[in-house]
């Protein structure tokens, strides 16, 4: 029985014909989009910078779950569905209701997103391709989600202040002085873990929480991803950082940071994901 790899689009990872990708739904004032589907990350960036109100992010209810575990298993398939983690969203607690239906469906919570979910989800299809069963692969997906480390670096505190998760002097202040927060997730949660005066500093700073990372371990998925209409600050970094990876990987991936953490973080971030090798 092969093995259909499924996650939410949270993991801000294309579909392909190894992977299926359910949309989110994403809500701006009366207007609603699948996405990924109707909705690019790069036309969700051009609203939101056009609007002075966040958009509102849905869950995955159960049916949809069902409608894509059950045509993966009228195919003869078996699911090892990865979603966002559970302690940001509801999509993995429906995920588990939906599968109650189907014994060969798996559901593992990554305790991430964006660019750590991505890589937990492309560790899977490694792992399936290289034959483990369901079971198996979600053992190890259990044991290495655990070692995935996600920082970011953001370049305003606006969108957080329009969250309500800073104060409105907070970013002002933060603005003035040219604030860069530095984010993780820990435990399944998005955490502030540092803040540096300046795009230099910050970057430092990113570079620094890699290390205390316990080092990157090239033998599994790396990712980095950006937010924003285009990946220059992205690039400018990977190249000033290249030390980390050189000699490493013949090629650090890129990909676009969605709606899920992109609202929050606003245009202009950047973030790193990998497994550590501790």
């Amino acid at each position: 029985m092969a093995i259909r790899i499924i996650t939410d689009s949270a993991s801000d990872l294309a579909p392909s014909p190894a992977l299926t990708v359910v949309p989110l739904t994403v809500t701006f004032g009366e207007t609603s989009y699948l996405d990924g589907v109707d909705l690019s990350a790069h036309r969700f960036y051009e609203l939101l910078v056009e609007g002075d109100l966040l958009p509102s992010t849905s869950q995955i209810n159960p049916g949809t779950w069902d409608e894509a575990f059950r045509e993966a298993t009228a195919a003869g398939d078996e699911v090892v569905c990865i979603t966002l983690s559970s302690k940001l969203s509801g999509t993995y607690q429906s995920a588990c209701i939906a599968a109650e239906a189907y014994p060969t469906v798996h559901v593992v919570d990554s305790l991430n997103v964006t660019v750590g979910e991505g890589v937990l989800v492309r560790r899977a299809l490694e792992l399936a391709q290289a034959g483990l069963e369901a079971d198996e692969l979600v053992d190890a997906l259990d044991a290495e989600k655990r070692s995935i480390r996600v920082v970011a670096l953001l370049d305003t505190l606006e969108y957080l202040k329009r969250g309500g998760r800073v104060s409105g002097g907070a970013a002002l202040v933060g603005t003035m002085l040219s604030i860069k927060p530095v984010v993780a997730v820990q435990d399944g949660l998005v955490e502030v873990i540092g803040k540096a005066r300046g795009s230099k500093n910050g970057h430092n700073l990113l570079v620094r929480e890699i290390q205390n990372g316990g080092g990157i371990d090239v033998s599994r998925p790396l990712a980095t991803g950006f937010t924003g209409l285009d990946d220059r600050i992205l690039r400018k970094y990977i190249q000033d950082a290249g030390w980390l990876w050189e000699d490493l990987v013949s090629e650090v991936p890129v990909y676009e940071v969605g709606s899920t953490i992109g609202t929050h973080a606003g245009p202009g971030a950047i973030a790193v994901a990998f497994f550590s090798q501790e």
